[in-house]
C-alpha cells in the first residue's frame, strides 16, 4: 500500500491554496454527493465518477451540473489533471481501485477530512449522530432554523424536495449528519470525528455496522475519542443505556459544556398528547415549565427527533413562541416515509429503514397516519448487518404489526465475520406461525407478481430498504406510479 500522497486533515488545510480541481471518486454515495456539492459551492471545480448512479442521489447529481463519469471510463492521464482526489469509503483497501489511486501521484483524502478542513473550521457546527434518525433530524433542524431566519448551512446524507442536499449557509449554524461509519480504507475512524463539531446531538446508540465494529463498546470508543473536542453542548436521548453511560464517563471532564436530555421516558419529554393522520401534539419541559407544541410531523420516533431541535433552539435563546411557529409545517427527506405515488390505485411509501428498531417505529408511524389501510410491507435486507442473523429475531418481531410481509432474499451473503446470513425462509415460517401472511421472493419478476396480486385501493405498500429492492425503483414500476 502506497499512501505517500495521502493528505491528512492538517496537510489539506495547508495545501488548500494550491487546490482548484477536485475529483470525487465514487461520488454517488449520499455523503460523497452532498460533499461534492459543498465543494462546488465553495468555488472548486468538481467532477466525479461512480459505477452506477442509483436514485435518489444519482438523479440529484445529474441536476447539479457536476460532470459525471463511469469508473470504467477513467484513465490515469485524466485523473492526473486534478489537484486532489476525494475517495469514497466504498473503495476497499485491497481493491484495484485503491492501487490505481495510490499510484497516480495525485494527493488524495477522505471526504470527512476534506469537509472538516475546507468547510467546517470557521462555522458553528451542530453534529447529529446516532444509530437512528440522523438524516431526518438534520433536515428537521435545518428547516426549523430556516424558519427562525438564521440561514443555516447543512450537510444531509439524503435527497430532499426543494432543497439541495448541502449548503454553506451564513455560518452561525451548520447542521451536519454525523455518521459513525469509518471515513475511508486509509482512515479507519468515524466520519463525525473529522467534522470540527461544537454541539453534539446523540439521538440513539445501539449496535450496528457489524462489518466494521466488533461490538457496541467499539462504537462507543469512537465517541470517547471525539467528545472531548466538542466545546459547547451535548443533547442526549435518555432512552439508550449506552448514551447515558457516555454521559456518566464525561460529565466531569466535560462539565463546562451544556448538557440536555430528552426521551420517551424522560421527565423532559417529549410527551405525546395526540397523534393522528394530520399531525401531532406534544409537550416538553423547558426551564422547568411544561410547554405544548403542534406539528404536522407524525410518528413517535420523528417527534423524538424533532424535540432535539426544540431543545437546541431554546438553549440558543429562541422563545417558545418562535420555536412553536418554526415546527408547524415541516417536510421529510426522500426515502423517509416518502409517498411515491399510487400503483394500481394502491399507495406506495418508500423508507430507508434497515435496523429492526427503525423498521418497528416506521411501521408504527405509517399505521398512525393510515389507520384504516391494510399494510403490506416489502422488506429487503441490504446492509451488511441486516443481511446477517444478528437481528434475526428482532426483525421478525418488528413485522408483527403488518398485515402482509414480502421478504426479499438478499442477493449476496453478509460480509460480517463470524455470523450466519439472515435466514429469510425461517423468518417467513415464524411469521406465518404468528398468523401473518408472508412471502419470500428472489427475483424482480417474483416481486412484481406479488405486487400485482396484492394491489388493493384499501391497502398500501411500505417498501423498507436502503438498497434498490431488486431494482424496483429503476424499473417500469416507478414510472407507472401516479400522484
Amino acid at each position: 500500500m502506497n499512501l505517500t500522497n495521502k493528505l491528512d486533515f492538517f496537510n489539506f488545510k495547508f495545501h488548500q491554496k494550491d487546490i482548484k480541481r477536485v475529483f470525487f471518486y465514487r461520488i454517488a454515495g449520499t455523503g460523497m454527493g452532498a460533499a461534492a456539492c459543498l465543494f462546488k459551492e465553495k468555488g472548486f471545480h468538481v467532477e466525479g465518477a461512480d459505477t452506477r448512479f442509483y436514485p435518489p442521489m444519482g438523479d440529484y447529481l445529474k441536476q447539479t451540473g457536476i460532470p459525471l463519469h463511469r469508473c470504467e471510463d477513467l484513465n490515469s492521464e485524466f485523473l492526473q489533471s486534478f489537484d486532489l482526489i476525494v475517495v469514497g469509503n466504498v473503495v476497499a483497501g485491497v481493491s484495484p481501485e485503491a492501487r490505481m489511486i495510490e499510484e497516480l501521484g495525485v494527493p488524495f483524502i477522505s471526504f470527512p477530512s476534506a469537509l472538516g478542513a475546507c468547510v467546517l473550521q470557521d462555522v458553528n457546527v451542530v453534529g447529529i449522530a446516532g444509530t437512528h434518525g440522523k438524516t431526518t433530524t438534520t433536515y428537521l433542524l435545518t428547516q426549523m432554523f430556516e424558519n427562525l431566519g438564521t440561514e443555516p448551512g447543512y450537510f444531509i446524507g439524503g435527497v430532499i424536495d426543494g432543497h439541495p442536499s448541502s449548503k454553506l449557509g451564513a455560518g452561525k449554524y451548520f447542521f451536519i449528519e454525523s455518521d459513525e461509519y469509518d471515513s475511508a480504507y486509509f482512515e479507519k475512524i468515524s466520519k463525525f470525528r473529522m467534522y470540527a463539531i461544537n454541539h453534539l446531538i446523540l439521538t440513539s446508540l445501539e449496535f450496528d455496522h457489524a462489518d466494521i465494529f466488533e461490538n457496541l463498546e467499539s462504537i462507543k470508543d469512537q465517541f470517547r475519542a471525539g467528545m472531548p473536542q466538542i466545546d459547547k453542548s451535548f443533547i442526549f436521548c435518555e432512552d439508550y443505556k449506552a448514551s447515558m453511560e457516555l454521559h456518566e464517563e464525561f460529565k466531569e471532564t466535560c462539565a463546562n459544556r451544556t448538557w440536555s436530555f430528552y426521551g420517551e421516558h424522560s421527565e423532559f419529554g417529549p410527551h405525546i398528547l395526540e397523534m393522528g393522520p394530520k399531525g401531532s401534539t406534544f409537550s416538553m419541559k423547558l426551564n422547568g415549565q411544561e410547554k405544548v407544541f403542534q406539528t404536522n410531523v407524525i410518528g413517535h420516533h420523528n417527534i423524538l427527533n424533532l424535540s432535539t431541535g426544540v431543545i437546541f433552539a431554546f438553549n440558543e435563546g429562541f422563545s417558545v413562541d418562535q420555536i412553536a411557529k418554526s415546527i408547524e409545517n415541516l417536510q421529510m427527506v426522500k426515502r423517509r416515509q416518502e409517498e411515491r405515488g399510487c400503483y394500481r390505485d394502491t399507495l406506495v411509501i418508500d423508507d430507508f429503514a434497515h435496523h429492526p428498531r427503525a423498521v418497528r417505529v416506521t411501521i408504527d408511524a405509517i399505521k398512525a397516519k393510515y389507520p384504516t389501510k391494510k399494510l403490506n410491507v416489502i422488506f429487503e435486507a441490504a446492509s451488511a448487518t441486516a443481511r446477517s442473523d444478528i437481528f434475526q429475531e428482532e426483525f421478525e418481531e418488528a413485522f408483527f404489526k403488518c398485515d402482509r410481509i414480502v421478504l426479499v432474499k438478499p442477493p449476496r451473503p453478509t460480509s460480517v465475520k463470524g455470523v450466519h446470513d439472515l435466514n429469510i425462509h425461517r423468518m417467513r415460517h415464524d411469521l406465518i406461525t404468528e398468523g401473518k401472511e408472508a412471502y419470500v421472493v428472489e427475483t424482480f419478476e417474483q416481486l412484481m407478481g406479488l405486487v400485482n396480486k396484492l394491489s388493493d385501493p384499501n391497502g398500501l405498500f411500505l417498501v423498507l430498504s436502503n438498497g434498490t429492492c431488486l431494482g424496483l425503483w429503476e424499473s417500469d414500476f416507478a414510472q407507472k406510479l401516479t400522484k
